[in-house]
């Protein structure tokens, strides 16, 4: 590992990225729909499958994918892959899931690429790696700093798509920010990290391949994620790699934490979906 510079990764990580983009996009082209059902697209695999034999030619270490299983040797790197976050809204060909790569080294999320292929403004690619001069968004340095952000009136909390059946008990919860209903915790987390938002909220059990990549895309920005306790969620051990978490809140540290002191209980218990 002598002489490894992350950036230089980057580049080939988003190129990949973009490559898994167009058999998502093509998924949702067909006549019928996406293949799969309940919440696993056929696609998920075909793209991981992809992802672990390309991402291990760009820097062969360990492997953790949703659905393809773990690789755990003890190596300092780990690829951290969720190949279409956000299925079940996606074989309902809602627009908006994402394709998450992270790369973990000795715990810590060192790199992060997010892309999700199809939305309603385009393309969206959201990209950082440790000792890069900037986070990109489709290329471009994007310069934001969550250091000092709070919720305040015109900034915006990215919230699970079922959000819109539960606008009003929503409103209230981001207030005084709005509310922005998003597929994939993945790409909420990465829009909060190029500035669209001040922090992104998952009510639904989440695992770390799900935010490797989000998370490392918030530390470019001085973000970061926190559990339902208050918690900084870190990434220890293997056996992480298997703990989920129940809620999750990613961004500004102000924001979240004044978030998570809110009844967002009460949203499951009135028969919210996620």
């Amino acid at each position: 590992m002598t002489g490894l510079r992350l950036s230089d990764l980057l580049e080939p990580v988003m190129q990949l990225a973009y490559e898994a983009g167009r058999l998502i996009e093509s998924e949702l082209n067909r006549p019928d729909g996406p293949r799969g059902s309940g919440f696993k697209a056929d696609v998920d695999v075909e793209i991981e499958v992809l992802l672990r034999q390309r991402l291990k030619h760009i820097l062969n270490c360990d492997f953790v994918g949703e659905e393809t299983g773990c690789e755990l040797s003890g190596h300092p790197f780990s690829w951290v892959v969720d190949p279409n976050d956000g299925a079940g809204d996606f074989l309902n060909r809602r627009p908006g899931s994402a394709i998450s790569i992270g790369l973990l080294h000795n715990a810590t999320p060192v790199l992060g690429v997010v892309y999700a292929p199809v939305t309603p403004s385009g393309p969206d690619c959201i990209a950082w790696a440790e000792g890069a001069p900037a986070l990109l968004r489709n290329g471009r340095p994007v310069n934001n700093d969550l250091q000092s952000s709070i919720l305040a009136p015109g900034t915006a909390v990215m919230v699970s798509y079922g959000g819109t059946q539960k606008a009003k008990q929503n409103a209230l919860l981001c207030h005084p920010a709005i509310f922005h209903p998003m597929l994939s915790i993945a790409y909420r987390l990465g829009r909060v990290a190029a500035g669209d938002g001040v922090a992104a909220v998952s009510l639904y059990s989440v695992s770390p391949h799900d935010l490797v990549a989000g998370h490392a895309l918030l530390r470019a920005v001085n973000g970061d994620i926190w559990n339902e306790k208050g918690e900084s969620v870190r990434y220890a051990s293997p056996k992480a790699f298997t703990r989920s978490l129940n809620f999750c809140f990613g961004g500004a540290q102000a924001a979240c934490l004044e978030l998570l002191g809110r009844p967002w209980h009460s949203l499951k218990d009135s028969g919210y979906v996620p």
